[in-house]
This record gives structure tokens, sequence and C-alpha cells, in this order.
């Protein structure tokens, strides 16, 4: 590997405060690795992508990424189809991604990760033409991270937990018009969940099945119900137990359309947006090349007594 063109991105504002230390172990690691890396920091939003664009462009093979779920997925998002490759080095708190593809969150075992030289050929998806690499969400999980945002100063677990119960008292689930190659259905949904990996990160599994290389999404469907369905769904995703049944239903595709009543917040791997009432949702086949051992297999050790 030590004639390959390499660069490291950094967000000096998200993660871990020990971010210059890490940034000298890294360059330090992948020079023992014979591999000379260049370095560049972000300085906004958005600007990892075009980070990741203009280094590609000038041929660079490996574009690493190091910070949290929105740096490594903006960096990922300008490296889709082209010949470049992205290592990760994950320094947040959900670390989708990386987990799935079960990259230390050790950063030394990550830069490990990158010298040993193993890739995926994995998949991306798209919701109106933007791409995403975990899941994609409407429903009760959007209104959660849209008022988890709307609190910037107030990160972390707990005020994400916070959030979640402030929405849940007042959440209301609506009728969502599903359109596959099957026909349409109508759905009551307390969650829609277009799954790309496992989980959403923090290994609480949407979609336990899911793989980043078969070109199909997982979609998760689930229903609404009362105070206690919902909390023994929320025990079952953080288990990886959801499955077809009552509560929930299943099913993998290509590609889908959604309509709902009006627009209104999604996530995009757990960053809010605002998208229209009409949301078509792609897989695209082996777009992104990922440095990685190989992919998270879920298998449960307990079964759901609910169903």
């Amino acid at each position: 590997m030590s004639s390959k063109k390499c660069v490291l991105i950094v967000n000096p504002r998200s993660g871990t405060s020990e971010k210059g230390r890490i940034v000298r172990m890294a360059l330090s690691e992948m020079l023992a690795a014979g591999i000379t890396v260049e370095t560049a920091y972000t300085e906004r939003p958005g600007h990892a992508t075009e980070l990741a664009i203009a280094y590609a462009a000038q041929g660079t093979d490996i574009v690493i990424a190091m910070g949290g779920d929105g740096t490594v997925n903006e960096v990922a998002r300008g490296l889709c189809n082209t010949s470049s490759t992205l290592g990760i080095i994950p320094t947040g708190s959900g670390n989708g991604l990386a987990r799935h593809l079960q990259i230390p969150l050790d950063p030394k075992g990550a830069i490990g990760v990158i010298t040993a030289g193993n890739t995926q050929q994995c998949d991306y998806c798209t919701v109106n033409d933007r791409p995403f690499f975990c899941t994609f969400g409407i429903g009760f999980d959007a209104a959660v991270s849209d008022r988890f945002a709307s609190r910037p100063g107030q990160r972390g677990m707990v005020n994400y937990v916070r959030s979640a119960f402030e929405e849940l008292i007042h959440f209301e689930a609506e009728e969502y018009t599903i359109i596959t190659d099957e026909g349409e259905t109508r759905e009551k949904a307390f969650v829609i969940a277009c799954c790309n990996a496992a989980q959403y990160g923090n290994n609480a599994f949407i979609a336990p099945q899911a793989s980043v290389t078969d070109g199909l999404m997982d979609i998760t469907i689930l229903h609404e119900g009362n105070l206690l369905r919902r909390a023994i769904n929320g025990i079952d995703l953080m288990l990886g137990l959801i499955r077809n049944g009552a509560r929930a239903r299943m099913f993998r595709t290509s590609h889908l359309t959604i309509n709902r009543p009006h627009s209104g917040p999604v996530h995009l791997d757990g960053e809010p947006a605002d998208m229209g009432r009409r949301l078509v949702v792609r897989c695209h086949a082996g777009g992104l090349r990922v440095f990685s051992p190989g992919e998270m297999k879920v298998k449960p050790v307990f079964t759901s007594l609910t169903r």
C-alpha cells in the first residue's frame, strides 16, 4: 500500500476532545505501514463532502473519515461511485456504519483495519436523491431526531432519551401509502425505517438481518400501539429481536415510494431534515468501497415473549 495516495479528513469539533492525539497516532501508525497521509480539516457543515469529492477527483486511493456519524456520512457521500476507498476512524457516539462493518471503536484498531487492506464493496441508499448509509426513517424516530437537534447545546444519550420521552407524550402516528413492485399498501405506522445496515447506532438494531452487500434495503414498519406496545418495541430494538409479527412488518426491496399526508421531518442516519409528501427511496448496489473486516451478524440470545 506504500504507493497509495491517502488523505485523513478530520472534523475538529466532533467526538472526543483527544482529537489531536488521535490524529498524531493515526499518522504515525499509517507511516509505519508505509503510507504517507495528508491531513485536511473541515470548517463547516458539508465541507467534508466537498473535500472527499475533490480528493476522489484527484485520484486519491484512500480517504479516511475521522469523526462522528455526521462526518463519516459526509465523506461517504463524496466517495459514492468513485475509485476511492473509505476508511473510518470513529470518534462519535452512535458510530452506526462502523459498528455494522465491525470497525473497532478504538482508534488504533480502526487504523489497523485500514492498514490490513481488507475491503467490502458496500451498497448505499438515497431518498429523493439524498444519500444515506445506515437508515432513513419517518415517524417517531424522525420526530425525536428533530426535537433532539433543536437543542444543539444539549447532546449525548441522556438528552436523546429525554427528547424521546417528551415526543412520546404527544406523538400521533400517520397513515402512509407504500408503493413497491408488488403493489400498494396503506399503513398507520409508528415508525417506517428503510435500512441499509442493521442498526441506527449504539447497537440499536432496527433491522437485525440487514446487509450492506446484498443490493436490498430491509424495510421495518412498526405499527402504532399503546404505550406498552411501544415500550416492548423499544426493548426488542435494543436486543435485536424485532421481526415480523403483530407489532411489525418487515420486507426487503431495492426501491419503494412512500406517500404521506403532508411534508415534515425525516432522518437520514440520525440527522434530521425536512422533506415533502412523496419520498422515493432506492438502494444502489456496490457503490461504495469501505475498509472493513466484514459485516456484523446479529444473533439474538433471547426470544421476545410478547408478539
